[in-house]
Order: structure tokens, then C-alpha cells, then sequence
């Protein structure tokens, strides 16, 4: 009786929660309103995270039709300076760099991939490729890429062949690439063309000038307008060495342009190379000056050695002459040398001596047929 009455009294000395339900609710609700404000300050904290990330990766990459449309300009330039196709460079750009994106891109400028190499002097950018904490060229901006790339390919000897080609010959280029060693992947040739092909760049392979709306800021600038040079009245003491516009012989015109270049003498094509006419007082070194040729290359385009003297009216190359003309023969006339017909006809010396099966140094008589795109045959007048 007594431990009874004992528990009893303790029983009812316990606080007991089932005695007091508002407090369990409350106590309840505290719980899971705590549990619920941490799991959804968590939930909002991943979204803003992935939003921030998803918005910073949209940003920084770049897609291959932004990449066309904000580099196209520089790859004109760079082919109007060079020879090298628009679609070449462009091309070989995106697929190198990722269409712009790629970490070698985004921090130094360089859209090709090209190592520092002995004899390099601008900037650098380190970071791992083959080997670890490789050398790399590094740009101020992307067209120096564009242009350090294709004076790359000018400058090195095994490359030498391409520049024989037409400037819209994109699939010689693209296999030409290749075999010269310049990428180890197997399918490089096939890739670049298709990029090429894809997107229409060879479009830009076709023009002799930047596009319109850089003209008209150029005619804005300078409303004058820019005419071909004036044919130099032929003296005694000095006759101009202008060329003929269309070869009598075989009467078929020689491929020329209007002008494509308003900085210094106008640029004329001939035979698909760039060229300009000398005018009184100009010298070998201002017009590789204008021209952002280097002077050597132009005694070596021309076929002159570096004593050469510059005459008024003379052509003067700015690119490579070609190994065969756009038309089958010429009849010597009286006066002619086989440098002057060379000039006239933008073929290389050398080639015009071959392919007419005459030594070097020789010279042709009056009446005698040259030889401009095929070869002559043993025994052939």
C-alpha cells in the first residue's frame, strides 16, 4: 500500500508531454521549420550556383558563327597581305582553337597552336601539351595570330609549293597541309575541308578587296577616288616597262584587276599575283614598307638581285610569280628579253627557261614562240 501510494506521487510528479499537447506542437513545428529553412536555403544555394556557372560558361564560350562573323575580317586581311586563302586560315583557326575557345585562345591570342621555336622574341605562355610547361607564342590580339601563322607557312621552305596554288584552290591547300607534315592526325585535310565547306569559306577566297563597309569607311576617310595608274609616256632614255593588256599572239587578255590597296601605289593583279607599278622616286625598301613585305622577298619575287636599280613604270611583285601563265604562248617581239616577258606574263624566270628548254642567261630572237603554260616538247618550234 505504501509503494503504491509511493508511485502515485511520483507519477504525478513527472512531467509528462502527453499532459501538455500545445507545448508538443509546438515543439514539433520548431523541428521541422528548421529542418525545411535549411534544406531550402541549400536547394536555393545549388541553384544560384549552377545558374552562375551555366551563365559563366555561356559567356565564355563562343559559338563557330560568332567566331566566322568576329574574325572573317582578319582573315581577308591576312590573305590580301600573305596569299595564304581566307578559308585556310579561318578554318584551320576554328579547328584548332576550338572555334576560339580553347585555353591556349582565351589567354595568349594564339588560335594555332604555335610554339615558341628558336628565334622567337615576343611574348610567351606557358602551359602543358606534349611535354610539360610548354612554350607558347603569345599575341596581342588575334589577327598578329593570323598573321605570325601564315608568315609561318611563308618563311619555311617545305611549305613553298602551296603558294603555287590558286588562292581558291582550299582543297590543294587543305591536302597540301597535310602532306608537309603540318598536323600528325590523319583526317586533318579531310576536317579542315569540311569546316570550309560547312560554313561557305571559301566565299572569302574570292575577294580582291575588304568587304564593302570597310570601303566605305575608307571613302569616308578619303573621298577621292583611287584610280589604276596612269600608263608613263614612253621616252627614248628610259622606256616604261608597263604591261601589255592582252598577248596578240594568241589573243587571250591577261588576267588584271582594278586596284585592291589604297595605301601607297595601287595593287593590280596580274596572273593571279599582286603587283604595283613604280612611279618616279620610289625605291625597293618604301614600297615593301607600304606593302608589309619584306624587302628581300621582293628582289627574290621580281628576280633581282639586291644591287637592282628601280625605273619608273617598272612591275614590281609583292607575292611569289607563278610557274606557268594563263595563256599557251607568246611571239617574242623586237626588244623583249626573257626577264621582261617573265615580268609581263607574272611567270618565274627560271620557269620560263625550263619550260622552253633554253639555258639560263640565254635570250629568244624576234619571231620565236615562248612557251607560258605548257611545256615545249624536244624537237618542237
Amino acid at each position: 500500500m505504501r509503494n503504491r501510494i509511493i508511485n502515485n506521487k511520483y507519477q504525478n510528479s513527472t512531467f509528462k508531454l502527453s499532459n501538455f499537447p500545445l507545448i508538443r506542437l509546438a515543439i514539433l513545428f520548431i523541428i521541422h521549420y528548421s529542418l525545411f529553412t535549411n534544406l531550402s536555403a541549400q536547394t536555393t544555394a545549388n541553384k544560384a550556383f549552377k545558374k552562375e556557372k551555366t551563365s559563366a560558361g555561356n559567356e565564355a564560350r563562343m559559338a563557330k558563327e560568332e567566331y566566322i562573323q568576329k574574325y572573317k575580317d582578319d582573315a581577308i586581311k591576312d590573305m590580301l597581305r600573305t596569299k595564304v586563302p581566307a578559308s585556310i586560315t579561318l578554318g584551320q583557326a576554328m579547328l584548332e582553337s576550338d572555334n576560339g575557345n580553347s585555353k591556349l585562345a582565351k589567354n595568349a591570342n594564339n588560335h594555332f597552336g604555335i610554339k615558341c621555336h628558336n628565334g622567337w622574341t615576343g611574348a610567351t605562355y606557358n602551359m602543358d601539351d606534349d611535354a610539360k610547361n610548354e612554350c607558347f607564342r603569345k599575341y596581342k590580339t588575334v589577327l598578329d595570330s593570323y598573321d605570325d601563322h601564315s608568315d609561318f607557312l611563308r618563311n619555311r621552305t617545305h611549305y613553298a609549293f602551296l603558294f603555287e596554288l590558286k588562292s581558291t584552290d582550299y582543297k590543294g591547300w587543305a591536302e597540301g597541309l597535310k602532306k608537309a607534315g603540318y598536323a600528325t592526325s590523319p583526317t586533318y585535310a579531310k576536317d579542315l575541308i569540311k569546316i570550309i565547306e560547312d560554313n561557305k569559306l571559301y566565299e572569302m577566297d574570292k575577294l580582291l578587296k575588304m568587304p564593302e563597309k570597310e570601303a566605305e569607311v575608307a571613302e569616308k576617310e578619303n573621298p577621292k577616288k583611287i584610280e589604276p595608274p596612269a600608263i608613263p609616256a614612253k621616252t627614248s632614255s628610259n622606256p616604261p616597262k608597263t604591261p601589255a593588256i592582252t598577248d596578240k599572239s594568241s589573243n587571250v587578255p591577261i588576267k588584271k584587276n582594278e586596284p585592291i590597296s589604297s595605301k601607297g601605289a595601287p595593287v593590280l593583279l596580274n596572273n593571279e599575283v599582286k603587283y604595283i607599278v613604280a612611279s618616279k622616286g620610289e625605291t625597293f625598301y618604301k614600297i615593301a614598307k607600304e606593302n608589309n613585305v619584306n624587302v628581300g622577298e621582293l628582289y627574290t619575287y621580281n628576280d633581282l638581285g639586291k644591287d637592282a636599280i628601280l625605273s619608273p613604270g617598272q612591275m614590281v611583285y609583292l607575292q611569289p610569280k607563278r610557274n606557268s601563265a594563263c595563256v599557251q604562248y607568246h611571239i617574242v617581239k623586237a626588244g623583249e628579253t626573257m626577264y621582261s616577258i617573265s615580268q609581263e606574263f607574272g611567270i618565274k624566270l627560271k620557269m620560263l627557261y625550263k619550260k622552253n628548254l633554253m639555258n639560263l642567261g640565254t635570250e629568244p630572237v624576234v619571231g620565236q614562240r615562248l612557251w607560258l603554260k605548257a611545256n615545249k616538247k624536244e624537237g618542237e618550234k
